[in-house]
């Protein structure tokens, strides 16, 4: 199993290199990130899934735990009608919301502070379900020091359990729940919890990364029901360094 120690570890320099509000260059773009809110300048994960993920165009979008709105906002800029984002960490909802007004699409995003899908009873139901989840395990009982770790890891998996049990119950006809999850993750332990939930993990598309512990595979997959046999397969292509 991966050594969770090395996420909460990330997290910490991360939390050392913020400050109360910076602009950084992602891409060519000007981003604006809040201390104390995971930052896609620091890490390749995000624009490693930015690239594996397709945008529902014209159609509804919501992200789990959106951070600086990278995802969310990118979402309203290809043309989503509607995007809802929401994050445990209010730092990170008035991050996505700066940054939804910086690049023109506030009137299409919605920032929502929530725990997974507890504060969504008045969203609508959505194409596009996504969740780059925090998937490096940790004891249930394991002290959490900051609300950044719970970008990285996840105690006793136990958000990961939800997700697999509520997510349905928030998406639209014919519609998608997509998990973001890498090579750090306890992957069978993930697909025997889905399970549990009526649910399985199938491939979307996958890239590999080389990251300062070696390379790293960053995985898109759909949460399909168990008596979903349709096939998926799976496609890998590089990433962005």
């Amino acid at each position: 199993m991966y050594d969770y120690t090395q996420a909460l570890r990330r997290s910490e320099a991360s939390r050392a290199n913020g400050h109360e509000q910076t602009d950084v260059d992602i891409r060519g773009e000007t981003w604006t990130i809040l201390k104390g809110v995971f930052s896609p300048a620091h890490h390749n994960s995000s624009l490693a899934q930015l690239d594996l993920l397709e945008f529902p165009v014209g159609g509804s979008f919501l992200e789990i735990g959106s951070g600086t709105g990278l995802i969310a906002v990118n979402a309203g800029r290809a043309g989503c009608r509607t995007v809802w984002a929401t994050d445990l960490n209010p730092a990170a909802v008035t991050n996505t919301a700066l940054n939804a007004e910086r690049f023109g699409v506030a009137d299409a995003v919605t920032c929502v502070q929530s725990d997974l899908f507890a504060s969504l009873t008045a969203a609508p139901r959505f194409d596009v379900i996504y969740w780059h989840s925090n998937n490096v395990w940790v004891p249930q009982d394991l002290e959490i020091k900051h609300i950044h770790e719970l970008a990285y890891v996840d105690p006793g998996y136990d958000a990961h359990r939800r997700y697999f049990a509520e997510a349905r119950n928030h998406v639209a006809p014919g519609g998608r729940v997509l998990i973001a999850l890498s090579s750090r993750a306890a992957r069978a332990d993930l697909e025997e919890l889905a399970e549990k939930e009526g649910q399985r993990l199938t491939g979307v598309r996958s890239a590999v990364v080389q990251e300062p512990e070696g390379p790293v595979s960053y995985d898109l997959l759909e949460v399909v029901p168990l008596q979903d046999t349709s096939p998926h397969p799976i496609e890998s292509r590089r990433g962005h360094p």
